[in-house]
């Protein structure tokens, strides 16, 4: 007896809706999210779309016209409620463009839970922009199967970001120097701080390391680029205290 196939099938497109969704509901999708369907996907009436809206879960959708310009979906079933996120926040220093994306793209991808820029004294980056960060964090969280996206926190000074540092989160600072195994860290609310391309200074590595919440971590041997060492530090956290266990 033949296999029943999987529905909706694996290749079916999937995106983010910035509104509320609920069964039944009527859609019409247009701009670039109508031309990735009716021209990209090239998908006819009665295809499933999957979406999400950070703050229901995930729905299967049916296509019930794809015009060139404007697409129109009815949402036919719930596939899953939002996801519980562990509870790790990113804060990197800005980065040159193609690093900074690829820094969104995996902490996206890993399950950080929020994600904020920091201003340090070596900071090559002003200030990043905000819709185009959330717009890489949109296509990862489409791309990876989340639920849920980051929250994005508006950029600090490291100094703001010490003095209001919550009482019940640990600062796990990835530091050059040198820290403790991220293995022996206490589980619970964390948060991973990464600096900029040229390090903290020694100004601020001595002010991080006095704050009463700041556990200095190791990431190895080896200098990791700060895109490299936030995926190797949120991996190695997952690992342990998060969704991978």
């Amino acid at each position: 007896m033949p296999a029943t196939p999987a529905w909706p099938p694996a290749s079916t497109p999937r995106l983010f809706l910035d509104q509320p969704l609920s069964d039944g509901a009527l859609l019409t999708l247009d701009g670039a999210q109508a031309n990735y369907l009716a021209n990209v996907m090239r998908l006819k009436a009665g295809d499933p779309v999957r979406l999400f809206d950070d703050r229901t879960g995930e729905w299967l959708a049916e296509t019930n016209d794809a015009g060139r310009r404007s697409v129109r979906l009815r949402i036919t079933a719930k596939l899953r409620e939002r996801e519980a996120v562990p509870d790790i926040w990113l804060l990197f220093a800005p980065l040159k463009k193609d690093r900074l994306h690829y820094l969104i793209e995996k902490a996206t991808e890993l399950g950080a839970a929020r994600l904020q820029p920091v201003l340090t004294q070596r900071s090559i980056v002003d200030k990043p922009n905000p819709e185009r960060l959330r717009a890489h964090m949109i296509e990862a969280a489409e791309q990876c199967d989340r639920t849920a996206l980051p929250e994005l926190a508006d950029q600090e000074k490291l100094t703001a970001v010490l003095a209001n540092w919550p009482e019940d989160r640990a600062l796990l600072f990835a530091d050059e120097a040198g820290g403790q195994p991220i293995a022996s860290v206490a589980p619970g609310a964390a948060a991973i701080l990464i600096g900029p391309e040229g390090g903290f200074t020694d100004e601020e590595r001595a002010r991080i390391r006095a704050h009463p919440k700041a556990v200095p971590i190791s990431l190895g041997p080896r200098i990791l680029r700060a895109e490299t060492a936030a995926a190797a530090a949120l991996a190695a956290w997952m690992t342990l205290y998060g969704d991978w266990r």
